[in-house]
C-alpha cells in the first residue's frame, strides 16, 4: 500500500480557489474552535489537533501586547509565537496529550491506508506562523 499524500492550506485559500490540492485529499481542519462557514470549507474537523486553549491564549496576549508596541499583526503574530514558545509548547502538547496522541494516531492511520489529507486552518503561511505546519512534520516524522 502505497502512503497517501499529506498537504496543508488555509481556509482562506480553499474558499477563493488560490491552492491546487490532489483532487482525492480529505480536507481536515484542525481548529479548536471552527466557525461555521469554517466548516463549509473542510470534510471534516478534528478539535483535539487545534492548539490548547491556556497556549492559545498566552499567544494571544503576547500578540496584543505587541501590537501596542507598534508591530504590525503579522509581526506582532510571528514574535509572539518565539516568545511563548508556542512551537515548541504545541509539538509537546501533540506528544504527551491523550486526546492529541489519539488524533495524530488515526490520521497516521489514514495516511498509512492510502488516504489523501490536507490540513487546514485559519492563517496563512506565507506571513504568519501555524501550528499546522508544527502538526504536518509531526506526523511526517510518524512513518
Amino acid at each position: 500500500m502505497v502512503r497517501g499524500t499529506l498537504a496543508d492550506t488555509y481556509v482562506a485559500a480553499i474558499q477563493h480557489e488560490l491552492v491546487e490540492l490532489p483532487p482525492d485529499a480529505t480536507r481536515v481542519g484542525v481548529v479548536r474552535r471552527p466557525t461555521s462557514w469554517f466548516h463549509a470549507a473542510v470534510d471534516e474537523n478534528r478539535p483535539e489537533l487545534g492548539p490548547p486553549a491556556d497556549l492559545l491564549e498566552s499567544m494571544r496576549d503576547a500578540e496584543e501586547d505587541m501590537k501596542m508596541q507598534g508591530l504590525c499583526e503579522e509581526g506582532a503574530h510571528n514574535a509572539a509565537w518565539d516568545q511563548v514558545g508556542f512551537g515548541e509548547a504545541y509539538r509537546e502538547y501533540l506528544e504527551n496529550a491523550d486526546e492529541a496522541q489519539a488524533a495524530v494516531a488515526a490520521l497516521d492511520d489514514r495516511l498509512s491506508a492510502g488516504e489523501s489529507l490536507a490540513l487546514v486552518c485559519y492563517e496563512n503561511t506565507e506571513k504568519k506562523r501555524c501550528h499546522r505546519t508544527v502538526l504536518k512534520e509531526f506526523l511526517e516524522t510518524q512513518t
